[in-house]
């Protein structure tokens, strides 16, 4: 049973006890999980037995049990039970998303560690092989992102997002393997695990991820991003910009780190795509 659906049905009912009741949780969910039935009876101008009837009806087995629902459904957030929408115009919107977008990028300029990219820049361009891991929707990018910027420095690397695999390949890497994972949380325990194999062997890993997370324990080289994120739950995350920022500072450090390789590789790259796609050199850089 969805608490959240049913109370949101009932609420919008034009009249009744029960929609009274559901409008009253909703509009204060902390109150409604620690009011006694009488507290919640008195908010709502019911009576007690008004709202053991009414727990019922939603589908619990009584008051202790709605109760127990309720919490539950709170478990999620209650930003996701009212959700602050602050924006509605096209204007606003755009304007909330590259504010956003801008205080991002602002923010982890002014707190990323210069001297752990510039180590993680020197064991990724001294890799043999490189693997880029992360789970979820924006690891998931990031680590793919990672796979289009450092191929074309004339590095050998593979990107996953599928971490029973990345689990496998942690136990089989060798020597000369960099490990450099993408996690916003930093609590996956399969992709700690993933760096904690990676560890016992003396292998070197690399984490994108928040400070003080079981990831950033474990890996060798971590580079923080600690962002705040609003509670506007629809829209998107403002924090996946510095973690592109990130990626593009690395593989800038990566390319300088050696020129030459990083130059013929990217002259042979541009070279097929102005041969087979653009006809000429002034397309977009890289890509």
């Amino acid at each position: 049973m969805d608490l959240f659906q049913t109370l949101a049905n009932t609420a919008g009912k034009p009249e009744g006890l029960d929609a009274r009741l559901a409008r009253t949780v909703l509009d204060d969910v902390d109150f409604a999980m620690r009011a006694s039935i009488a507290e919640l009876a008195e908010r709502a101008g019911v009576s007690a037995p008004s709202v053991t009837r009414f727990s019922r009806r939603i589908g619990c087995a009584g008051y202790p049990d709605f109760k127990v629902k309720l919490a539950q459904m709170a478990y999620v957030g209650l930003r996701y039970l009212k959700p602050e929408v602050t924006s509605t115009t096209p204007a606003e919107v755009a304007e909330d998303i590259v504010t956003k977008a801008q205080d991002a990028l602002f923010r982890f300029h002014r707190q990323v560690d210069l001297t752990a990219m510039e180590r993680a820049a020197q064991l990724l361009r001294g890799a043999d092989f490189i693997q880029a891991v992360g789970a979820g929707g924006n690891s998931s990018m990031i680590a793919g992102e990672l796979h289009n910027r450092l191929f074309r420095l004339g590095l050998r690397v593979h990107s996953s997002n599928d971490l029973t695999m990345s689990l496998m390949q942690a136990s089989a890497a060798t020597e000369g393997t960099v490990t450099i994972v993408s996690s916003m949380t930093g609590i996956d325990a399969t992709l700690v695990r993933c760096v904690e194999l990676l560890g016992q062997q003396g292998l070197p890993t690399i984490a994108l991820t928040q400070s003080g997370s079981p990831l950033a324990k474990a890996a060798s080289v971590v580079i923080t991003i600690d962002l705040p994120e609003g509670q506007n739950i629809f829209r998107p995350s403002s924090t996946r910009f510095a973690y592109l920022a990130a990626v593009d500072v690395l593989a800038n450090l990566v390319a300088y780190a050696d020129r030459a390789t990083s130059l013929q590789t990217l002259r042979r790259v541009k070279a097929e795509l102005v041969r087979s796609r653009d006809g000429d050199d002034r397309q977009l850089l890289g890509d």
